[in-house]
């Protein structure tokens, strides 16, 4: 069954989120198992809402593509993640 996963990042700025973003580069380097990736500014920081095929793709991604990028733009919080079953969902 495919995850949702639910990230608050607070005290990032856009320009933070679009630095890892350009280093991990999905466009063009699509994670295994990413459904579907949203983003942006929530009260205090950024949000992201994703669909995982399954919470091991989602964390394999965060730990080898997104930690090292957003160490890199200066971000040293980590974020407040929660994890949600989906039902359906359509593309």
């Amino acid at each position: 069954m495919a995850v949702g996963i639910r990230l608050k990042f607070i005290g990032v700025t856009a320009e933070q989120f679009d630095q890892v973003h350009a280093a991990v580069d999905p466009h063009n380097d699509r994670p295994d198992g990413m459904i579907f990736h949203s983003s942006g500014p929530i009260e205090g920081g950024w949000g992201v809402i994703d669909f995982w095929e399954s919470r091991m793709q989602y964390d394999r991604f965060a730990a080898d593509r997104v930690g090292p990028a957003a160490a890199a733009a200066g971000i040293t919080a980590q974020p407040d993640i929660r994890e949600f079953p989906v039902h359906e969902y359509f593309v």
